[in-house]
């Protein structure tokens, strides 16, 4: 039988039906319609001959897993080939296609990583979404198993969520293997991780190495046996040994084999023993090795020993240990406080004392990595040198035993200190490759140093720069903890109450009220008993407006008889004579006002200019104390203020000088989330005057921004909106997909912002003439946005949009038929000109008789608007037949940006115009208008 020709565009069409698309949403992807679509399915499924779409979309699923580049395996390069294990390698292969969760478990030493690495290599082709390593023997802190996994697999934070659950939500449908590494020194943390991690991932199968198994559902144990040593045979330790031996010099006489196996048996198979042994073999030659191990063997068999294959690994250390040089014991159990690879530089810094000198340390590390007690690897930095885990304990146990433990500790804190300092001066695009090689350091001196009474300066001086180097990386949910942790390490009460400040910001950054209001009312305790009574009444302030102005964000708001004792304490620590306190107060006061309008809903003429009172005396006062972000805060107060006052230029203005005076402010915590709230408010409110340039530019900067890079839902909503207005129709589409994927992975979040970004996209779809598309991206408004802000606010605009651009006027008149003032709460802010507007053309194009009066009404509210003007001029011109004020429109909707409403009044014209508005309608993506 001929193989069937499949042209491109049904090889594209195909590909997405194996990944379970709609053809609305095959159409969104490839900017076709959706009959062109069913046209390429109907074609597929007669070349295929397949029987309906779903067995379609089977068969391409199937091609697309046969023949698609699977992802590299993301492992570390072994520096040495792996030496047999043909059985045990076939059957954990199989064990991790079949198995949830295999944990691979043997003693320190038996080869339990080589093995799980070679296992997941040739395994890799069975994932079709990848394989990923993660070693845990860094990790000192059980809490950090889920940030580990996410660091491996490249998942970042997200605002509003913990790490762990982003990882579950990243690697929920992944068909893909995860190898942990060293998991017995914090299994009461990798147990519970591993459990959520399974129930939520169907399609993930893990490989655990662990020196005891996790005791976990779903797991299967694979006890790793040590190599074969069989005389006269094949021997895996044998071979092991010859290999590792010629590496270091002189290849062994194959007539020495049997006596070469008789010291493999001695040391019971085990891998990490034999290469020990094989690196002497230049120096000690085989009697060497023979006397030297025996006696070390018969010294330990005097004593109880529960696992002999343990016993044969220590027998070796402490043989190979005793026959270096007194310097490189030394040597040796000092720079077994680094977890990560380390420089000779680094291990200068901490192991360069009597017996030692700096050139003792530099030599040392290259006769360590000769006897296979160290593995050097060169880097573009220099060459790095790092300890197997079970050499590296090893040397902790000697370092306790020489007594240096404390010594050896402290300077590892002090270098520490001394990289930690640098990288908070630092700059560079290798910046967070340079973090990232010393954090686990940094972390592991922190919890010892944490622990020393007398270490407790240097422990805060640490988690202080810890914090701000975790939240430069985008580790939010670390740095809210280090700030915490400094509070409670800091020598006195205002740097408890300062740190609490700090991780306040950081809670706001990552989107928790509860942990926002938690803090704010901590460090106002803590400036309480510093006797600072102004910071705490600052604090308090701070807490109460947390209150209300972030009130979606928390998880359960506090009672409002909480939060009115909160600003009554406020109110009485505050001194009169301190402006930050005062402005502090002044912003909790106007938020409380603002936020009880809003809710109430009370006399717009009575209860508006109180409320833009009391936030213009906030701004007026936070302008005074000096501070940027306090004053910006006020801003948001005031915008507000001035929206539900129903001065939409005066909220626009006041949030773009949010951005204005936060331009220059330092990176802080506080500085961030204040300019995230700011770029959002700023773009919102720009579309809502109809500065379509400047919202889109402002989205664009909360698209790009790093502190949303795992959020594209958020990070693009403003962006999106912005764009469809302006009929950038490709934009929408492309930028769809990052929203629709990132909120998906979010668990469907709902927001103020979400609902109408996935409204604009369901408006294109309408514009370009998809309505399938369009129903799909209607059901997900339902889910990411609130039905009375769509019934009444944005959904009513963008309907009505698209009911207007298919010549259907009398039922975009139905959607916005109620008058403004009696949906006001929901079209009071972005939506009100774009709503008055839409409901004068309607009016004009429906024939109504109040149109004429509706333009007029209509003019005076939105004066000053670029688009909503160049509407309601649009609008006039069909009024009164006037082609000059007609074609007047479409200039200015071109100068305001507005290219979809430009050919659409060009549609309008009619005559010759026709031609050329329906030529830019299809240049920008959008179906002929028909009215």
């Amino acid at each position: 039988m001929s193989t069937p020709v499949i042209s491109s565009r049904e090889a594209e069409v195909l590909a997405l039906l194996g990944e379970h698309l709609s053809n609305a949403e095959i159409s969104a992807q490839l900017f076709i319609s959706v009959r062109t679509v069913e046209s390429h399915v109907s074609a597929l499924l007669r070349k295929l001959q397949e029987p309906d779409r779903r067995a379609l979309s089977r068969r391409a699923a199937e091609l697309a897993r046969a023949e698609q580049s699977r992802p590299a395996p993301a492992l570390p390069a072994p520096l040495t080939a792996f030496i047999g294990r043909v059985r045990e390698r076939a059957e954990l292969a199989e064990a991790v296609k079949a198995r949830r969760q295999v944990t691979a478990v043997g003693p320190g030493g038996v080869g339990k990583t080589r093995l799980a690495l070679a296992v997941a290599a040739e395994a890799a082709d069975d994932f079709a979404d990848g394989v990923w390593f993660v070693d845990l023997a860094p990790i000192t802190d059980p809490g950090r198993v889920g940030a580990a996994v996410a660091a491996a697999v490249g998942v970042g934070e997200q605002p509003g969520r913990g790490i762990d659950e982003a990882v579950l939500a990243a690697l929920a449908d992944r068909q893909a293997l995860l190898v942990l590494d060293n998991c017995e020194q914090i299994r009461d943390g990798v147990a519970p991780f591993l459990e959520r991690l399974l129930v939520a991932c169907p399609q993930l199968r893990v490989l655990a190495t662990s020196r005891a198994r996790m005791m976990v559902p779903y797991e299967w144990v694979f006890d790793v046996p040590p190599l074969s040593w069989a005389a006269g045979g094949e021997s895996e330790a044998v071979t092991l040994f010859m290999e590792r031996a010629a590496a270091v010099g002189r290849p062994p006489d194959p007539a020495v084999r049997d006596r070469i196996t008789a010291i493999c048996e001695r040391l019971d198979g085990m891998a990490l023993a034999i290469e020990l042994a094989a690196a002497r073999w230049p120096t000690l030659g085989l009697d060497g090795l023979t006397a030297g191990l025996s006696d070390q063997l018969r010294i330990l068999a005097g004593g109880p020993r529960a696992d002999d294959r343990h016993r044969s690994v220590r027998a070796a250390l402490d043989w190979s240990h005793d026959l270096l040089h007194p310097q490189d014991r030394a040597l040796l159990r000092r720079i077994s406080v680094f977890v990560m690879p380390f420089t000779a530089e680094a291990a200068t810094a901490v192991a360069a004392f009597a017996p030692l000198d700096p050139a003792a340390v530099a030599d040392g590390l290259g006769r360590l990595a000769e006897q296979s007690l160290l593995a050097a690897t060169p880097s573009a930095a220099g060459t790095r040198y790092q300890a197997l885990e079970t050499i590296r304990q090893y040397g902790s146990e000697r370092l306790a035993d020489a007594g240096e433990l404390t010594d050896v500790r402290s300077r590892h804190v002090g270098w520490c200190l001394a990289g930690a300092t640098a990288l908070t001066e630092a700059e560079g695009a290798d910046w967070r490759a340079r973090f990232d090689a010393m954090a686990e350091d940094l972390r592991a001196a922190l919890a010892w140093a944490s622990d020393q009474p007398e270490q407790r300066m240097d422990a805060c001086r640490l988690v202080l720069s810890m914090a701000e180097l975790t939240f430069t990386r985008n580790l939010f949910g670390e740095a809210q903890q280090r700030f915490e942790q400094a509070a409670a390490l800091a020598g006195d009460v205002a740097g408890t109450a300062a740190a609490l400040r700090e991780a306040a910001a950081v809670a706001g950054c990552r989107k928790l009220g509860d942990d926002m209001f938690r803090l704010h009312r901590a460090a106002a305790e803590a400036a309480r008993r510093a006797g600072d009574t102004t910071g705490a009444g600052r604090d308090l302030a701070a807490a109460a407006t947390v209150a209300y102005r972030f009130s979606s964000e928390f998880t359960q708001i506090p009672a409002v008889d909480e939060v009115t004792a909160v600003l009554a304490a406020a109110r009485e620590l505050s001194g009169d004579d301190d402006p930050a306190a005062e402005a502090a107060l002044a912003l909790a006061e106007a938020a409380v006002i603002a936020d009880a309008f809003g809710a109430v809903q009370g006399d717009v003429d009575n209860a508006a200019p109180e409320t833009v009172e009391y936030a213009e005396r906030a701004v007026e006062l936070a302008r005074r104390a000096g501070d940027p972000v306090a004053e910006s805060a006020a801003l948001d107060a005031l915008s507000g203020a001035r929206t539900w006052a129903g001065e939409s230029f005066g909220a626009a203005a006041a949030a773009r000088h949010r951005i204005d005076i936060l331009a220059s402010v330092p990176h802080t915590p506080a500085s961030t989330h204040e300019r995230m709230d700011a770029l959002a408010m700023a773009a919102g409110s720009a579309l809502g005057v109809g500065d379509l340039p400047q919202a889109r530019r402002w989205g664009r900067q909360l698209a790009d921004h790093p502190l949303f890079a795992e959020v594209g839902h958020h990070a693009t909503s403003w962006l999106l909106i912005a764009d469809a207005f302006a009929g950038n129709a490709d934009d929408v589409l492309t930028g769809s997909v990052r929203f629709l994927d990132a909120w998906k992975q979010s668990g469907r979040q709902r927001s103020f912002s979400l609902g109408p970004a996935a409204a604009s996209v369901a408006m294109i779809h309408g514009l370009r003439g998809d309505h399938d598309a369009r129903a799909t991206w209607l059901a997900i408004v339902d889910q990411a946005g609130t039905a009375s802000e769509h019934r009444h606010g944005y959904g009513a605009v963008f309907d009505a949009m698209v009911l207007l651009h298919h010549g259907n006027p009398d039922a975009a008149l139905e959607r916005v038929a109620p008058e403004p003032d009696q949906v006001w709460k929901w079209v009071s802010w972005i939506w009100l000109h774009w709503y008055v507007t839409l409901r004068a053309e309607a009016s004009v194009l429906a024939g109504h008789p109040d149109a004429r009066a509706r333009v007029d009404a209509a003019r005076k509210l939105v004066a000053g608007n670029p688009v909503a003007t160049a509407q309601l001029d649009r609008a006039q011109a069909l009024l009164d037949g006037d082609l000059t004020r007609h074609l007047a429109a479409a200039a200015a909707f071109d100068a305001a940006g507005c290219r979809y409403q430009s050919a659409r009044t060009l549609l309008l014209a009619g005559d010759g115009h026709a031609a050329a508005g329906a030529a830019a309608l299809a240049d920008l993506g959008l179906a002929p208008s028909s009215g």
